[in-house]
């Protein structure tokens, strides 16, 4: 079976018929939209769109520090000044 995540579900053919009503209904929390009892898209507003975006930049930016970390051992230090 596979997983729903937001707890706003609509059909397709409802979310056809109006999506304004289904946005509007869903008062900024996101939804899924059903074609044939699967998830076939997610709506989301373009804010939590951004801070989805922004958390997996951090997460790649976390993998990156993590892998510089372990090569600690052949930095080079440098003179914040002399930069």
């Amino acid at each position: 079976m596979e997983s729903i995540y937001p707890d706003i579900t609509v059909s397709m053919s409802r979310f056809k018929k109006n999506p304004a009503a289904v946005l509007r209904d869903a008062k900024h929390r996101p939804v899924a939209v059903l074609n044939h009892n699967k998830a076939a898209f997610y709506v989301v507003e373009p804010a939590l769109f951004a801070a989805m975006l922004e958390e997996l930049a951090d997460q790649a930016l976390y993998r990156t520090v993590l892998s510089r970390l372990s090569e600690r051992s052949s930095a080079i230090e440098v003179d914040i000044d002399a930069i």
